[in-house]
């Protein structure tokens, strides 16, 4: 999800979209994540956006811009995985003439390019020890000397920063500056990987469906319910990136207006690490369902995975899981023995 956020103004809507960005998903772990991005846009105290790849943490980074006063100024993003270990100085802050073998001139470094603005620093795990040392100079003084010398100037741009490995762990292993960490970690935006947001699914498969379809003039794409219903069934190690990529590739290779189950996994018995579902061998001549059939598989699946979180969020109390859900309690018990997962914590007035 690495797609810029477009529009003056980035808004909640109803159908679970920040209007004028990629954004989609209504999930309460996302929702969660969400009004953490828009209280941090408020300040402009540096913010650790943390998740798993593929979660979509540049667009969150882009999203807290948006919504900031410094909306009107640059927003430069650098992956700190891909600076060279030697030019990460050089890159940040800049160098002056001869600073170095074939610096014939001096040059901007990219802080300064994001003055009164702001500089998202992804992987900022990456960072090799001294580049972590100048960076922590760098927020206690607000400060900029490039390589090579030359007089000190000041840079007012808001920090953002993303991992993918939480940095606390890293503090705790050696691998990253205590006293960075607790300069960069003022305030911390999670976002919840796809496998915890089941419920959003649909709406961000259709999204991409109408993205990609727009792209190639492919519109009126739509996806089969048992398409839909495998979606629902998979974990998205990868997440939202991997849902994007798979639908990419399956609007470019559809040939009607149909995205159907064998486009997105071609070779259901092919062991992949996106399905952990034993695989089924189908007939080559296997018949297309009733369409009220296949809808009401695919509502089945998508109401099993998304109970069987709820209630490992809940820790099998059927009240706070109710709660949570913002469902009555008797409704939701049906619902659990429907599919069958039933348990015996049903928390007070059980």
């Amino acid at each position: 999800m690495g797609a810029e956020i477009h529009g003056q103004s980035c808004r909640a809507t109803g159908t679970g979209r920040v209007e004028g960005s990629e954004i989609v998903g209504s999930a309460p772990g996302f929702r969660r994540a969400l009004s953490a991005a828009r209280k941090a846009a408020s300040c402009s105290a540096p913010v650790v956006v943390g998740g798993e790849t593929g979660t979509g943490k540049e667009l969150i980074a882009r999203l807290i811009h948006r919504l900031s006063d410094r909306a009107r100024r640059s927003f430069v993003p650098v992956n700190c995985g891909c600076l060279p270990s030697d030019l990460v100085e050089n890159e940040l802050f800049g160098h002056e003439a001869g600073a170095f073998t074939g610096a014939t001139s001096a040059a901007t470094g990219l802080v300064h390019l994001a003055d009164r603005g702001t500089l998202f620093l992804d992987e900022i795990d990456a960072l090799v020890p001294r580049a972590q040392v100048t960076l922590l100079r760098f927020l206690q003084q607000g400060e900029v000397r490039p390589v090579g010398g030359g007089p000190t100037s000041r840079v007012d741009c808001r920090i953002l920063v993303a991992s993918n490995r939480p940095l606390f762990d890293l503090v705790e292993q050696g691998l990253f500056r205590e006293d960075l960490y607790f300069r960069l970690n003022v305030l911390e935006v999670h976002l919840p990987p796809l496998r915890e947001r089941r419920e959003d699914l649909p709406a961000l498969a259709r999204h991409f469906l109408t993205k990609f379809g727009n792209a190639y003039r492919r519109r009126g794409l739509r996806l089969e319910a048992e398409a839909l219903a495998w979606i629902a069934a998979q974990d998205w190690p990868g997440n939202v990136r991997e849902l994007e990529n798979l639908l990419h590739r399956a609007v470019l290779m559809a040939e009607g207006t149909e995205i159907t189950r064998d486009l997105l996994a071609p070779d259901p018995c092919h062991v992949q690490h996106l399905g952990k579902t034993p695989c089924r061998a189908r007939p080559s001549s296997d018949p297309i369902e009733p369409f009220a059939d296949a809808k009401a598989k695919a509502i089945a699946a998508w109401e099993r995975g998304y109970l069987t979180r709820l209630m490992d969020v809940a820790g099998g109390n059927v009240t706070a899981a109710a709660a949570r859900a913002g469902k009555e309690r008797r409704a939701l018990g049906k619902l659990l023995k429907k599919h069958g997962l039933e348990t015996g914590s049903s928390g007070p007035g059980a």
